[in-house]
């Protein structure tokens, strides 16, 4: 999320999350103040490799709930912030040759795993990454599922959550496909997906 009268309209559909992205690369990259909006919406900062002092920074102005970290950053890392009471979504990059190993080191030091599709940029590619791969994801930790979700492969997602595989999927990442601009999310798609869920 991005613009402030966009962030109201959005929150009015009650989601169970809002992000806002704190990288000054993205076309996305929040600047404004948070408006008022449902306690019940937890509110996520995604980062891309930022120091630990400016996350915590960014967490305490806007009273974030969770991070999300989309970057290189390490087990150590992750473990730092659960150490100042944060809650950490750590993102990875999936392709069909991720190794699902790599995940046993961040195990321990992140509350959530989020899988998005290995692409040029950090997020936002709007490409979906085979999901079936998470077949070989055999740890408890529940996860995001992430990358070029939106109204036309709303039924592929519907699918995959009968899978077995889906069991520890416990939130749709939606952004890029939901935008008329980056940041700027469509009111009716936005909320035909979300009752399509409910």
């Amino acid at each position: 999320m991005k613009f402030p009268e966009n962030i109201i309209e959005i929150a009015s559909l009650q989601p169970d999350y809002l992000g806002f992205i704190f990288y000054e690369k993205s076309p996305r990259n929040f600047e404004n103040d948070i408006p008022n909006i449902p306690k019940s919406i937890r509110k996520v900062g995604v980062f891309v490799n930022a120091s630990l002092e400016e996350i915590l920074k960014k967490v305490n102005q806007y009273q974030l709930e969770l991070v999300q970290l989309h970057g290189a950053e390490s087990p150590e890392f992750c473990h730092s912030l659960q150490q100042n009471n944060v809650k950490v979504i750590k993102a990875l990059s999936i392709d069909n040759q991720f190794n699902f190993n790599t995940l046993n080191e961040y195990n321990n030091f992140c509350d959530y795993f989020l899988f998005d599709t290995k692409g040029t940029n950090y997020g936002g590619n709007g490409i979906t990454f085979d999901w079936s791969i998470l077949e070989n994801y055999t740890l408890d930790k529940p996860y995001f599922l992430s990358g070029g979700i939106g109204l036309e492969n709303l039924e592929e997602v519907k699918s995959f959550l009968t899978k077995p595989y889906s069991k520890n999927c416990i939130a749709i990442d939606c952004n890029s496909k939901l935008e008329t601009e980056p940041g700027l999310k469509s009111i009716e798609n936005t909320k035909q997906l979300i009752n399509a869920f409910k």
